[in-house]
């Protein structure tokens, strides 16, 4: 059985394409096209499940047709439409050091060396050319760049990530003392 921390959420899966089976997926992070892991993981009912795949062809730089292994007509490829699709971790380290798999992040706790835990990565924030790692702090949102050069530590086991953020970044949305006045 596959667990939730074993797998990444990567996109979804819209609707069929077609009349043979394939489907719209709409994809945050193309790690599937960048590793050697001939499946995806879908969300059905509950339950985290498998499936080969056949083939795929992208139609955009987020958007792909996936044909499945076993997901042959339209009315099968029907089940599919608006199903999360995720990524397995175990295959995440071998993507490209030159485009880490951002979201793989999301569900994690970040620790800043100096302030301690900063809170969970809710989501990634990648429509900027700097990728951002949006923390939940509290009710607030931090916006932490997501640079290599400032991770210290992962621990994938207890989805933490470490990091060595530059002095006063932290305190860039506090009012200054003058501010107040």
């Amino acid at each position: 059985m596959i667990k939730k921390e074993e797998v990444y959420k990567i996109g979804l899966f819209n609707k069929p394409h077609g009349i043979h089976g394939e489907l719209l997926f709409t994809f945050t992070d193309d790690i599937f096209d960048r590793v050697d892991c001939d499946y995806l993981v879908c969300l059905l009912d509950g339950i985290f499940v498998p499936f080969f795949i056949e083939e795929y062809r992208f139609r955009s730089d987020s958007t792909a047709l996936v044909k499945l292994d076993g997901v042959n007509t339209s009315e099968r490829a029907r089940r599919f439409t608006n199903v999360e699709v995720y990524f397995p971790v175990k295959y995440a380290g071998e993507a490209n050091p030159d485009k880490p798999a951002w979201n793989f992040f999301v569900g994690f706790t970040m620790r800043e060396i100096h302030a301690g835990d900063l809170g969970e990565i809710i989501d990634i924030d990648d429509t900027t050319v700097n990728v951002l790692f949006v923390v939940k702090l509290g009710e607030k949102e931090l916006l932490v760049p997501a640079q290599e050069e400032f991770i210290v530590e992962i621990d994938q086991m207890h989805k933490a990530i470490t990091v060595d953020l530059p002095e006063g970044l932290l305190s860039l949305d506090t009012p200054a003392a003058d501010d107040k006045l």
